[in-house]
């Protein structure tokens, strides 16, 4: 089971609050490709009761988040490389899109928070902590989007990153980097020059190289 450091708002239903953490655990890679969980492990886990745990692992079957079998055995997805390369063709449709959407409202102070942010990941990789890095390079890639004001498309990528997160875990691990990739570099400089297509080139690239990596070995 995951660490549950994640925060939750305490004024939040137990559920919701178990959900969220739960949620939190998968899209960042802290639950490995098919890990076995249990409704009584997770209300344990997380110290409610089982009604509420039952409620959560409904709520992220629905979103593909988890498998639920007829016998009530709840596991975490294993994707096949047709769905890895599904989801990643999703991603490089949507995140260019949500990013040149956000660029008329990109501010300097963004870009600077951008740019702290990618320190932080260069600075996990250096670790061999694949599970901060995917935590922060989707943040690095959320602070983005929340410019685009659209939240129907961003939650659509947030599924997406959703349904990726134990397997981008496995991927970073065995692919055991050192050094970052220059894409978000490449969008950094794309945003201070009001660049839109250089922008939209550089996410497209960053969403898909590593998930296109995975599916050819």
């Amino acid at each position: 089971m995951p660490d549950t450091h994640t925060r939750t708002d305490s004024n939040l239903p137990a559920h919701e609050q178990v959900y969220r953490a739960l949620r939190s655990a998968i899209m960042h890679g802290e639950i490995r490709p098919s890990q076995p969980l249990t409704i009584r492990g997770i209300a344990q886990e997380y110290g409610v009761s089982m009604t509420p745990a039952r409620e959560v692992v409904r709520r992220l079957s629905a979103e593909g988040a988890l498998l639920l079998s007829q016998t009530g055995r709840v596991t975490t997805p294993k994707l096949s490389n047709e769905r890895i390369e599904e989801l990643a063709s999703i991603r490089a449709l949507l995140e260019p899109e949500l990013a040149s959407r956000a660029l008329p409202r990109v501010h300097l102070n963004l870009i600077e928070r951008l740019d702290k942010m990618n320190t932080l990941i260069d600075q996990a990789i250096i670790k061999g902590d694949s599970i901060e890095y995917i935590r922060t390079n989707l943040a690095f890639h959320r602070a983005l989007y929340l410019r685009a004001q659209a939240p129907a498309m961003l939650a659509m990528v947030e599924t997406v990153w959703l349904q990726l997160g134990p397997t981008m875990q496995s991927l970073y691990a065995r692919l055991q980097r050192r050094e970052a990739t220059n894409n978000h570099k490449l969008a950094i400089a794309a945003m201070k020059a009001g660049d839109e297509p250089s922008l939209r080139l550089a996410i497209r690239a960053d969403v898909t190289q590593g998930l296109r990596m995975l599916t050819n070995e």
